[in-house]
């Protein structure tokens, strides 16, 4: 008799396997490079402000270091790459809105590629080229950030929507919990590359991050397969853990069973027939699913709710992704390689974070009181992280901690359930839809994220640290605010459900 894990695994193939490793590895080299802009802000600080380091390198002459320093002192320097954070955020969010639209038309390997492609060139320009060349100018760094937000903008769609082609309803939580850390292993993977280079200068920490991007976007062009179906593979492999019981009479608006029932009806009234795990076309060609319009994406039920609670919540992890290495260094005196390498705990405890709440989600088949339940456990890690004394490893355990609770919910809501919501019943007609949602919930929430980086850097600079934990504190209690509706619901469902079966008992 088969054990379960062996059924499991059955249902995939290593085309499955691919998608997985090819999507994940694509975030993972594009969140280690963007990662490299935080972990190197105190060099380049350093190298934007007059200082005595600075005027005492052999590589300058005092006329040089203040013709070539942008900034008066490092309080200027920092509230710009606040400024940058923001500008970045929000060219991010504008660009997500199109790319979604654009990689539900399009071929998404295209797009995947051209975005991994043209930021690297990009990243390489803004921290290798100018350096070498020794050319600073504010409104240049601006414009290259403006255009990085852009051209990163189209990956995250993409790649959500890659994933969903692949990997169906079932088990959903658990899948896109395990992949949905490759954003926290790409900043452990920037944070460790940045730390190794960053003795020969910030301009290598760009060099080795652009370059490994770039060669990642070339392997994705010729290898990546966007969907089942371009093997022949039957919907039936695309499913993933066996379904969680279900009552016909439960509201289950995301987690629901009707998904299924819309493959189901789609294989049935196409002119495709599964022949051992492979269509075969029995007459004329496949007809291609019509694509979502942006306004349809933006009405579906839970659509909105969940994209401003993201905005809350991405606005609080990006503030960790952004600063945390700035805050480490600053605010306990510890060498920026240092901070580096203990800013990694905070992507460690996201990891483990999104992966357990995302099975738990799989077994209670709700998503939103899980997020309510991690989410104000938030609120107290945050309490605790704020009061960190200045130890090394007291820190990194309430780092984890907080990963944990900030950066699970973050990375269950920007996959799997932007993935629920991009194959609701709603849709019926149209599977087209996954880049569009995504790029629907993840633009609203590099809004709200974008905005934060600002707020950050000027709360900061007038009120302290502490007050910017505060700030993450009330954010976080905002992100529960805004899907209480469907946190309500869900456990009515639940309450149903457990007296439905204690009835048949």
């Amino acid at each position: 008799m088969s054990s379960p894990c062996c059924g499991f695994l059955a249902q995939y193939t290593h085309h499955h396997l691919v998608a997985f490793l090819l999507t994940f590895f694509s975030y993972v080299l594009l969140h280690a490079s963007r990662k490299t802009f935080s972990n190197v802000k105190v060099s380049i600080s350093a190298q934007w402000t007059p200082s005595v380091q600075n005027a005492s390198s052999p590589a300058f002459s005092p006329g040089e270091t203040w013709e070539n320093n942008l900034f008066a002192d490092s309080d200027e320097a920092t509230l710009f790459l606040g400024v940058l954070d923001t500008i970045f955020l929000f060219s991010y969010a504008v660009g997500l809105y199109m790319s979604g639209v654009i990689g539900d038309r399009m071929n998404l390997r295209y797009v995947l590629s051209f975005g991994l492609c043209g930021s690297a060139i990009v990243e390489f320009v803004f921290g290798t080229l100018t350096e070498w060349l020794q050319f600073y100018n504010i409104y240049l760094y601006c414009g290259l950030w403006v255009l990085n937000g852009l051209l990163q903008s189209a990956v995250w769609p993409c790649v959500v929507a890659v994933m969903g082609n692949w990997f169906g309803k079932s088990g959903r939580g658990f899948v896109f919990g395990l992949w949905s850390a490759c954003a926290s292993v790409g900043n452990i993977l920037g944070a460790f590359l940045a730390s190794s280079v960053l003795k020969y200068g910030y301009e290598y920490a760009f060099l080795v991050t652009s370059v490994l991007q770039f060669a990642g976007g070339v392997v994705v062009f010729f290898g990546l397969l966007t969907s089942p179906k371009e093997v022949g593979l039957c919907l039936e492999s695309e499913t993933s853990l066996s379904p969680v019981e279900r009552d016909a009479d439960s509201h289950r608006p995301l987690m629901s069973d009707e998904e299924d029932e819309e493959e189901e009806g789609e294989e049935e009234g196409s002119e495709e027939v599964c022949d051992g795990g492979y269509y075969t076309i029995q007459q004329g060609d496949e007809e291609t699913p019509k694509a979502i319009g942006f306004c349809q994406a933006f009405c579906l039920p839970g659509v909105l709710p969940y994209s401003l609670a993201y905005a809350c919540l991405k606005l609080v992890n990006y503030s960790f992704f952004f600063w945390l290495p700035f805050y480490l260094s600053r605010n306990f005196g510890w060498k920026e390689a240092q901070a580096d390498r203990l800013s990694v705990w905070y992507d460690v405890g996201g990891i483990i974070g999104g992966t357990i709440q995302g099975l738990i989600s799989d077994c209670m088949g709700k998503r939103a009181p899980v997020l309510a339940v991690s989410l104000l456990l938030a609120m107290g890690a945050l309490v605790g992280y704020s009061h960190s004394p200045p130890d090394q490893v007291v820190n990194a355990a309430l780092l984890a901690t907080t990963g944990f609770f900030i950066g699970g919910p973050s990375n269950m809501i920007s996959s799997a359930i932007s993935a629920d919501l991009g194959r609701q019943e709603a849709l019926r007609g149209s599977q087209e839809a996954l880049a569009t949602v995504t790029g629907i919930v993840d633009g609203t929430g590099s809004i709200g994220a974008a905005a934060g980086q600002y707020l950050v850097s000027l709360i900061e600079s007038k009120l302290g640290w502490m007050c910017v934990f505060y700030f993450f504190i009330v954010m976080t209690g905002g992100s529960i605010v805004f899907i209480l509706p469907l946190i309500v619901t869900e456990t009515r469902a639940m309450w149903r459900d457990r007296q439905a079966r204690t009835h048949r008992l």
